[in-house]
């Protein structure tokens, strides 16, 4: 059983546990943390969601991350997030992004991580992802201006990628 704590639209900590999968009380959100990973080199990474996850199976995405466990903040999470999907160890990142979601009731807190990490040894998460693809600057645009990738992390991201990579 995961838990989570619970939070009220301004971010701060409402004392409510929440379980995944269980229908959250209304006013009631879930902190869920996500990251872009650019490599030193300009480079950045596509993970692809396994085939038996519910939402965007096989798809390519271009962040890694989740649901904040109970106790956890957002740094704490976004560490173990992508670790866990990438083998991917840092403690550099930059939020990028704020978003609260009332219809999916979660706080997104959006980051990015600049590595040097061995663009080989991406290590795969059982159940989570199943491929990665490091993406140039200009593919990688292409990618997030195609239909391919996932709209509403897209629009998360939008922003920050325009200003950083001058893209309309």
């Amino acid at each position: 059983m995961e838990i989570w704590d619970g939070y009220f639209a301004d971010g701060s900590l409402s004392g409510v546990d929440l379980i995944r999968g269980q229908a959250l009380p209304p006013g009631q959100y879930h902190l869920v943390c996500e990251v872009l990973v650019r490599h030193v080199d300009g480079d950045y990474l596509l993970m692809q969601r396994d085939l038996s996850k519910p939402n965007y199976p096989g798809y390519f995405e271009a962040t890694a991350g989740g649901s904040a466990l109970k106790g956890e903040d957002k740094l704490a999470c976004i560490r173990r997030e992508l670790f866990e999907e990438t083998g991917i160890l840092s403690d550099e990142f930059e939020e990028v992004g704020h978003r609260v979601d009332d219809v999916s009731q979660c706080i997104y807190c959006s980051f990015v991580c600049t590595t040097d990490w061995n663009k080989e040894a991406v290590r795969l998460q059982e159940g989570e992802t199943i491929a990665f693809r490091w993406l140039d600057r200009r593919a990688f645009m292409e990618f997030f201006h195609s239909k391919e990738g996932i709209l509403r992390q897209k629009e998360r991201y939008r922003r920050y990628l325009e200003e950083s990579c001058g893209q309309q």
